[in-house]
Formats: structure tokens, sequence, C-alpha cells
């Protein structure tokens, strides 16, 4: 699929207006019987040349754009086309079911794992269904729950997380947020499996912590990845949201960023111009990266595993006395 509903971002516009103008010419030649060609593949090389130079030196506002962009592929998206006998499993044995998180077994290459992701929706009633993509705490405990299965049967865990947060609202505190995110937190740091973490788009607050606990964490090209969003973060220190680009700069959340930190592990190329550009290619590429991953993981011991994941993150602490 590529992006099909007219919508494109700010900085995109000069992109647009290009090939508005040349469908327009398309449009008049046919109309016209003019012999247009010359002009056409003239503005097509224009448009390529400016496509390239945008996309090439984007800065931190601009790929946090990209990653909410409402055709990006979802985690659903991704289990459909890179994983085969996928069963969703549902509640969290406590309280209820969460929209917002999906997860159940598959198969990767027909290895079983478990694949747990935070879905959001296309249409307005599939985003009030799945809460806009911010999980309660249920959902953070179905996600535990299904770890717990997949550790009792020896299989792999994958996470796939896109979520502006944690559901902030007062009944999310009433059951508990803050306690099933920490509690996450502590099993996935102890889990006896090998767990990848793919962070597919933008990745912000608790809300994503909550299961980006991994062995191996992978991250889109135009993902972002945060303890808080810019334009919250730009309320906190500058008392006004005008400030958001300057806060997504100083927050260093694009994966280049993080991957020279040491936060994330592997950047994973998108489809030039992004992965709403074309789901399949974006999903392939991702595939392979998974298949590397757990490759290197599978030969780990239980303990050995365990062991190198808490040096991991303690490592990517910094102190100073």
């Amino acid at each position: 699929m590529n992006s099909s509903n007219g919508f494109y971002l700010d900085f995109e516009r000069p992109i647009v207006e290009l090939e508005k103008k040349i469908e327009d010419l398309g449009s008049q030649a046919e109309t016209d019987g003019l012999d247009l060609d010359q002009e056409v593949q003239r503005l097509q090389a224009r448009a390529e040349k400016l496509r390239e130079e945008i996309y090439s030196n984007l800065n931190a506002w601009q790929r946090v754009q990209i990653s909410r962009h409402p055709d990006r592929p979802y985690a659903l998206d991704y289990v459909k086309r890179i994983l085969s006998d996928f069963t969703e499993l549902h509640g969290d044995r406590l309280f209820g079911d969460d929209g917002a998180v999906v997860g159940g077994p598959a198969r990767l290459d027909g290895e079983s794992l478990m694949v747990i992701g935070i879905q959001s929706g296309r249409d307005l009633e599939e985003r009030q269904r799945r809460n806009f993509g911010m999980p309660h705490p249920e959902g953070y405990r179905k996600a535990r729950r299904l770890m717990e299965m997949a550790a009792k049967f020896k299989m792999p865990v994958l996470t796939m997380v896109d979520t502006s947060g944690a559901y902030p609202g007062v009944q999310a505190e009433e059951r508990g947020q803050a306690e099933a995110i920490a509690r996450n937190l502590y099993e996935m740091s102890h889990l006896p499996v090998p767990i990848v973490v793919a962070i597919t788009g933008q990745a912000f607050s608790g809300g994503a912590i909550g299961i980006t606990v991994g062995d191996r964490i992978l991250m889109m090209e135009h993902g972002c990845y945060t303890v808080i969003v810019p334009e919250s973060c730009s309320t906190i220190l500058f008392k006004s949201r005008d400030r958001k680009e300057e806060a997504a700069e100083a927050l260093k959340l694009t994966a280049d960023d993080l991957q020279q930190m040491g936060i994330i592990d592997r950047i994973v190329p998108e489809p030039f111009g992004g992965a709403h550009r074309n789901w399949d290619e974006a999903a392939t590429v991702l595939k392979r990266h998974l298949l590397e991953a757990l490759a290197e993981l599978r030969s780990l011991e239980p303990d050995e595993l365990v062991a190198q994941r808490m040096d991991k993150f303690a490592a990517m602490a910094r102190f100073e006395e």
C-alpha cells in the first residue's frame, strides 16, 4: 500500500505542488492533444531532486511528523506481512481486554514466537475502540501474561511499539497504570527467552517503555523514541507548545541519535519518503532484520540472555558525583 488519502506533511508541500503541476499538465496534454512530454519530464526530474533534498536533510521534528503519519503501517499491518499462523489472544485475566494492545502466538519463517504490539486505528470508530493507541493498565497486564506464556513454552518474544504514551486518564490511574508498567519492566528484564523490540513509529513516554525492554532493539529509520512527546516537553520547559521543534532536537529522539548513545541496536531502513509509501517494502526489510536479531540470540542459554540484557540496560545509565 502507498499513501493515498491526499494527506501530506507541511514540509512536503513543495513536492505536492510540483506533483499537482505534473498531473495538470498531463490532463491538459490529453484534453488538448498537446505534446508536453518534455515539460512533464523536466518537472518530474525537479520533483525527484527536491524530494531527495528534503528527505536527506530531515530535522528531529520532521521525523516526529513522519512517525505519526496516518498512513504509516501499524502492528497488525506488519503481522499480516511478516508472520503466519497468528492467533490473537485477549484479556488480562484481571479486568478486561485492551484494544490498544494486540498479541498472540505466531510463526516467523516457521519458528514459533509470541508477538505483542500497540495498535492504533484507521478511522474514528477503530481509533476509539483502540483508544488511539494509548494502552490502559489491562493492556500492559495482557502483554505480561503473553510474555509469561512465551517463557513457559520457550518461545521468543517480539514487541512492536508505536504509541504517543500510556493512557493518562483517571480510570487508568485507579487501575494501577504506573504499577502495570513498572511490573512489565521488571518481568521483561528477567524473562528467560529472547526478546526483540521493533520501534515502528512514535514511541513516547512510559507507554512505550512498558514493552521495550529487550535483547535487541530495532528502530525504523523515521521512528522516534523518548520519555515525553515534544509538545509536552516544550510546555514544561518553555511554558509554551510553540517551541516543540526545539524540544524535539534537545530530546535526541531520532534513530541516529539513539544508536550513537547505545539505546537502540539497529536502524531499519524505510522506503524513500517513509514506511507509509510502501508497506510491503517496509515489512520485507523489517523481517530481514528481525530474523538476523533472532539468529544472534538463538544459541544463548536463558541465564546468559538475562545477564546480557541486564548489563545492556545498566550500561545506558550515566552518573555524575
